[in-house]
């Protein structure tokens, strides 16, 4: 599907809960659309790490500013015109409505579901990670997932990285205005 030159590209925000796998899913769907990889939590302030590392949650004040650079990210890369997929946990709607608000509308999300109980495994498996597992409940209470919201595929993360990445990109066909997304 081919769209009008002046059209911004698309850029694609990872979103879940710590442990769901934004950045491996993130990856994997920026490497089969040739499309650059952010990996969001760079973008955090060094207050917000440092808050996290010590196991307190974050505020929506906190999250402000950072999600704010992520929206100066996907501006950048629509200004060069260039796709661009980055992780961002996204857990509010109003967080969401933010980075579309930064993005002209020109923004799809996918977000990875899964439980509890396999995120806390992964983030308990992980190894060098600032986010330690004892947030995951924080996360959990406040996320208001994305049901209903348009621009949203919708991605269970209980298979392969590969099955992730495949169903993601195969969702993000229906939701793309800009196409070119392998589902193979």
């Amino acid at each position: 599907m081919e769209i009008e030159k002046e059209a911004l590209p698309l850029a694609v925000v990872v979103m879940g809960v710590s442990g769901c796998g934004k950045s491996s899913v993130g990856a994997g769907i920026a490497a089969r659309n040739g499309m650059r990889f952010v990996e969001g939590d760079q973008l955090h302030p060094a207050a917000n790490v440092e808050k996290m590392a010590q196991g307190i949650p974050l505020t929506d004040t906190d999250r402000l500013p950072w999600l704010d650079q992520i929206g100066v990210e996907i501006k950048i890369a629509q200004r060069a015109s260039q796709g661009l997929v980055i992780s961002c946990s996204a857990l509010k709607r109003s967080y969401r409505d933010r980075l579309r608000q930064a993005a002209g509308g020109r923004l799809a999300f996918v977000f990875l579901e899964g439980s509890r109980e396999l995120m806390l495994s992964r983030m308990q498996a992980r190894q060098g990670h600032f986010m330690p597992a004892s947030l995951l409940d924080s996360q959990l209470q406040t996320l208001e997932p994305p049901t209903g919201e348009a621009g949203v595929v919708t991605v269970a993360i209980d298979m392969a990285l590969d099955d992730i990445v495949a169903l993601a990109c195969e969702g993000l066909k229906g939701v793309a205005i800009k196409g070119g997304f392998d589902a193979e």
